[in-house]
């Protein structure tokens, strides 16, 4: 019954994303007005479908029906319900499952936002969406069909990865992920409708900036929650590694970052249209390929899915959005004509177009020594190896240049700078990077790129604090605010630039945690008795012996280990192996003592109990944790930026169908661009 049930949503989920489609686009190209109801209808169903499907196979999941062959494949009987529910995207075709949902949820909410605006570009863009919506529930429908019923019906299943059961990240880091991919598709689906019109208008611009802002949070979140979920339940010491499908995550992110720094540009000086529009198309493009990248099993790694049968499938979709992209872009492209043009090299927009020529270029560096492997295997039949020295090599640099930028740039003016300004402006920030990097060198730090990264975090963070307390020095001196007024007052008036900044703030922030992890890490790994204890750094580790316990879903080994702290605190930690029935092999979990200075960080390697001894890797990671401490700065910054102004509504604000605007967004965009 639940399988029936499920796939004839699914059914019908393709069927309402196909008329959606093909009436969108039809009639979008024909201006015909009549057809946006329609598409509006087709994406409450389409959303109602995936809404249904889903519904339906958690309940399956929940109820153990092992009539269901996904519920065959990651369902068991013992496994607690919270892991039943996020099994829902522990394998292939339930992921894929709930990307529908995901995408009919964004669908449905950008059409909800902006119904009563923009009718010149609606229709096309919802089409464009639902467009996509196609090949996802065609994928649900056919090859990644969790629904096929299942016969004899077996009475238990092996339950979810054990991975994915090992730590609380995987509830919340793949519908992050999901969330980042999905969202692309509003960007995707708005610039489409522009380049099918032929233009692209400030106001136009401004859901396109909102919702890659959207999709760019949750990536971020996404990629951030996966290197820390690394970290905490995999044991080799790390937290990224440029695997594969890390990179597949990666790639959207620096092109969709990209994108938000050349829309600025675009607004200020009406420059760089198509460029902008195709780093949102790019940046779609490879969340699918990173989607069939994880999805495909062409990749040998911890976070893919084992093979499947939709890796030709995805591969025909990505070579249709690259030919689409290409032809838009090609052939009504010419229709976005510059208004602007750069007057002077030492500008706020050359710096902004210099950021996006590195970021594009860190782009093809990972993808090319991600993708490169697969190339020589399909040319010369031999499988090559691109591991990390390859990628820190080539990518650490352009991260570097990145770093530096996001203090150049906001230190310049729009248009064009006055050199002696410049040079003032710059002296205070280049003495405090300078001060850094001394008092680095006198704390016995040595290593060019990590000193230079201090050193250019220390001059950012000068610049944007100073761009941050500006506007709130000038409102405290000319209107006599209190600090906490000024303060608010200035980010209310300028909600996109002080979100930006705060932003800003929190990549240095990650930047310096992975520079600071990655070079001065120390590392020791020894086999010690009960009893016994061993040494790294100013921390001693006392083994005290073995402890065993039995939970719903696994059974476990943890080793007792007394840590005794540079500054004498005494603590116990316990790493430990969790046995999973369906896994031959433990699953490690190792123990992180954390603090805001570094992690004491230990993995269990293997145990004896006959002759009382185990054996541990042991790692000092300095500043990791504030990696996963930039969250909430980053939401923060986001949310700021994002928060609507308050607006007043003229009699020609209440135009929208007719100006093909939305109201009060030129003020707005005007007051933002920073």
């Amino acid at each position: 019954m639940n399988g029936t049930l499920g796939y004839g949503l699914v059914l019908g989920g393709l069927a309402f994303a196909s008329f959606g489609a093909l009436v969108g686009l039809v009639g979008g190209m024909r201006r015909d007005d009549a057809a946006f109801p329609w598409v509006m209808r087709c994406v409450w169903g389409f959303f109602a479908c995936m809404l249904g499907a889903n519904l339906v196979m958690e309940w399956a999941l929940l109820s153990n029906d092992f009539s269901v062959q996904y519920v065959t494949q990651v369902g068991s009987r013992a496994t607690p319900t919270l892991f039943k529910i996020v099994s829902l995207w522990s394998a292939l075709e339930g992921s894929i499952l709930f990307w529908g949902l995901i995408m009919g949820s964004f669908v449905l909410a950008f059409a909800m936002v902006h119904r009563h605006e923009h009718r010149r570009y609606m229709a096309l863009a919802l089409g464009t969406m639902l467009a996509v919506g196609v090949f996802f529930t065609f994928l649900i429908a056919g090859p990644a069909n969790p629904f096929h019923a299942v016969s004899p019906v077996p009475p238990d299943g092996p339950g979810p990865n054990p991975l994915l059961q090992n730590h609380f990240l995987m509830v919340i880091h793949p519908p992050m992920l999901y969330l980042g991919y999905v969202g692309m598709t509003v960007p995707f689906g708005i610039s489409v409708a522009a380049l099918l019109r032929g233009e692209m208008g400030d106001a136009w611009m401004a859901p396109l900036r909102r919702w890659t802002l959207v999709a760019w949070l949750f990536l971020s979140i996404g990629i951030i929650l996966g290197s820390w979920w690394a970290y905490a339940v995999l044991g080799w010491g790390g937290y990224w590694a440029w695997d594969p499908v890390e990179n597949a995550s990666f790639l959207p992110w620096l092109t969709a970052t990209a994108f938000m720094h050349s829309t600025m540009v675009h607004e200020r000086k009406k420059m760089l249209k198509l460029w902008t529009l195709s780093l949102a198309l790019g940046s779609f493009v490879l969340t699918i390929l990173g989607t069939f990248m994880t999805r495909s099993g062409i990749f040998n790694s911890v976070h893919s899915f084992t093979q499947s049968d939709i890796g030709p499938t995805f591969l025909v979709f990505i070579s249709l959005l690259l030919f689409v992209s290409i032809a838009l872009l090609a052939t009504r492209g010419h229709l976005l004509v510059a208004e602007g043009r750069i007057r002077s090299m030492l500008s706020r927009e050359t710096s902004i177009l210099v950021n996006n020529l590195v970021f594009v270029a860190i782009t093809f560096t990972v993808l090319l020594g991600t993708l490169y492997p697969l190339i020589s295997e399909a040319v010369r039949g031999v499988r090559v190896s691109v591991g990390e020295p390859y990628f820190n090599k080539m990518a650490v640099p352009g991260g570097i240049m990145v770093l530096f930028l996001m203090g150049v740039g906001p230190m310049l003016p729009w248009g064009s700078a006055d050199p002696r300004t410049v040079r003032e402006r710059f002296w205070v920030p280049a003495g405090a990077g300078v001060l850094v990097v001394g008092a680095c060198l006198a704390a016995g730090l040595r290593g060019f790129y990590p000193l230079l990264t201090f050193g250019l975090a220390a001059f950012v963070t000068v610049i944007t604090l100073r761009e941050l307390a500006l506007p709130v020095k000038v409102r405290m001196k000319e209107r006599k605010e209190g600090f906490v007024t000024a303060l608010l007052q200035s980010a209310t008036k300028a909600r996109r630039r002080f979100g930006g900044y705060i932003v800003h703030l929190g990549i240095v922030i990650i930047i310096v945690a992975v520079a600071g992890s990655s070079a001065y890490v120390t590392h020791t790994s020894g086999t010690v008795r009960v009893g016994q204890a061993m040494k790294i750094g100013e921390y001693q580790l006392k083994y005290l012996g073995l402890t065993s316990g039995k939970e719903p879903h696994r059974n476990y080994i943890a080793t007792r280990v007394e840590v005794t702290a540079p500054n004498g605190a005494v603590s116990e930690l316990a790493p430990r192996m969790n046995y999973y029935e369906r896994m031959t092999d433990p699953v490690g979990t190792p123990a992180v003592r954390e603090t805001p200075k570094e992690d004491l960080y230990i993995s269990l390697m293997a145990f004896s109990e006959e002759r009382g001894t185990a054996s541990f890797n042991v790692w000092i990671f300095p500043l990791v944790g504030w990696i996963w401490w930039s969250i909430p700065i980053l939401v923060l910054g986001t949310l700021i930026a994002l928060w609507p102004a308050r607006k007043t509504r003229s009699a020609q604000d209440k135009k929208p169908a007719a100006a093909g605007s939305s109201p009060g967004g030129g003020d707005e965009l005007n007051r933002g661009a920073a």
